[in-house]
């Protein structure tokens, strides 16, 4: 009998949770740091009402014995939606033209019907910070859930930052460089003179248009909309985070003016080097994203391990910090393995796994949401068949999106079982 092989187009948004379900037996891994043996975790039109190892519910009820249940897993950055393939220019839509464009907003180019989505779902991760490149300012970025059918259904938090990309304080020219994100540092035909001194006054046009933008935010009434403005109005009241790309210290400590004189709500994005200021850090309340791990440091003195040992050095200070997974090979589906490899060098499992479930949630500005699995905040479920930090033993079985349980499949697995059946081997 011929077995039919779904296309991926095929896989739709799940309807709205019409029942209450119950996943019990589990280890459950709430994502603040607690575990819970042999637990059940129950939720109701979306949200979760009870939790723990005595907790019971009415409804469909899901054996998930020797399970382990975490919180939905979330990307604090990244491109999904925005690029396609990057080698093809027309499904790309990530840059904008022009060097401030606070009023770009990246929710509006989201692709919800993106090839790589369902990737990402098969690992776990339900949630995706969207962000948009080029310029010295980029534009705002949204927080999407991973089953939608168009972005107004996906925003989960829309324009919840401004994106920042540093001008390098690096100096480049003595080879200083062992790794690191520095897109063009070894270019041919830069401009002639001091690049530091360049970058130094990049960075302060850049806070003399925060000037102006609190300036003209502080009249009551314009003769003109300032668009580029208006769009910042979020950063100076705190409803809107300040996300700022850059590695190196003399960078972060760039960072950390632009929080003292502004009043910013600053987030550092790549943050390599971060482990040499986790006090200073701590001290100003400065998050930090750890873009990608699994690469070499940014300067030829650091350990060649250092990137997998920094979350254990911002974790002892007290630092708000997630693990992001940036990787363009693997487009963002190592996201838990990353973590994995924190919980190796210096981390505890359940502080690995809030790097990539509360501590981000946290930094996004839904930490009352997400990010842990409590009474009250949204049912995003993962339920795995082992560790899902573990490559080896990470097979998600279920997961649910505010209470909709969602379809596990990719291109990948559709091309699996269609040439298993090709071949006779099904």
């Amino acid at each position: 009998m011929m077995t039919n092989v779904s296309a991926q187009e095929t896989v739709y948004p799940a309807p709205a949770q019409s029942q209450t379900i119950a996943l019990t037996n589990a280890t459950i891994h709430v994502g603040n740091g607690q575990v819970i043996e042999n637990g059940t975790i129950v939720f109701t039109n979306g949200k979760i009402t009870a939790i723990g190892a005595s907790a019971a519910g009415n409804g469909k009820v899901i054996d998930c014995k020797g399970k382990h249940i975490y919180p939905g897993l979330i990307l604090s950055s990244s491109n999904l939606g925005l690029v396609e393939v990057s080698s093809v220019r027309a499904t790309s839509d990530v840059r904008e033209m022009g060097e401030y464009n606070t009023n770009i907003r990246s929710i509006a180019a989201y692709n919800t019907d993106s090839k790589v989505t369902n990737t990402l779902r098969m690992n776990g991760i339900l949630f995706a910070n969207i962000v948009p490149q080029g310029g010295v300012i980029s534009g705002s970025s949204s927080l999407v859930q991973l089953d939608a059918w168009n972005y107004e259904d996906a925003a989960y938090l829309a324009d919840n930052g401004i994106h920042f990309n540093m001008p390098s304080l690096l100096n480049r020219g003595g080879g200083g460089r062992r790794g690191g994100g520095f897109p063009g540092a070894f270019a041919t035909g830069a401009p002639a003179g001091d690049p530091i001194k360049r970058s130094l006054d990049q960075i302060e046009k850049v806070k003399g248009f925060f000037r102006e933008a609190k300036a003209y935010l502080a009249q009551p009434q314009h003769e003109q909309t300032n668009l580029k403005y208006e769009a910042v109005k979020g950063l100076f009241s705190k409803k809107q985070k300040f996300f700022v790309h850059c590695n190196v210290v003399k960078e972060m400590l760039v960072a950390v003016d632009f929080a003292n004189e502004f009043g910013f709500d600053v987030v550092i994005v790549g943050g390599s080097d971060s482990y040499l200021i986790p006090d200073l850090l701590k001290a100003n309340n400065i998050a930090v994203i750890l873009n990608e791990m699994h690469s070499l440091p940014t300067m030829v003195d650091d350990d060649v391990d250092q990137p997998f040992k920094t979350p254990a050095v911002l974790q002892k200070a007290g630092v708000l910090f997630a693990i992001n997974d940036e990787d363009g090979n693997t487009r963002q589906r190592n996201l838990a393995f990353n973590a994995g490899t924190a919980a190796t060098y210096g981390l505890s499992k359940e502080e690995a796994l809030a790097a990539i479930t509360l501590n981000a949630a946290k930094i996004l500005g839904v930490g009352d949401k997400t990010g842990s699995l409590e009474v009250g905040k949204d049912a995003n479920i993962l339920v795995s068949e082992g560790d899902i930090l573990d490559m080896k033993s990470n097979i998600p079985l279920f997961a649910f999106i505010q209470g909709r349980q969602i379809e596990l499949t990719d291109k990948h697995k559709q091309l699996y079982e269609r040439y298993k059946y090709k071949y006779g081997l099904k």
